[in-house]
């Protein structure tokens, strides 16, 4: 699963699978939240503490690059990296 982005001691990563809804993994502290991208939401898993927040937030701000990453994988093509927040 590539890394997509690191920031906070979050690890944001990427699987791609047809069958299920555009969406990453977010892994911190040994947990894992998996999160779809449209309409953003946690689909499974859980984050500690204010992660949940730190992610959610992230992922509204680089909406259209997880989109362009999905695409990607879609098309066999390796994700691009994402910058972790300001």
């Amino acid at each position: 699963m590539p890394v997509l982005s690191r920031f906070y001691g979050i690890v944001i990563r990427m699987l791609f699978d047809r069958a299920l809804p555009a969406r990453f993994h977010a892994f911190y502290q040994g947990e894992e939240a998996v999160v779809q991208i449209f309409p953003l939401r946690i689909i499974s898993g859980s984050l500690p503490g204010t992660a949940t927040d730190r992610v959610l937030a992230w992922a509204v701000a680089r909406r259209a690059e997880l989109l362009a990453d999905w695409q990607r994988c879609r098309l066999a093509q390796r994700p691009l990296p994402i910058a972790p927040p300001a």
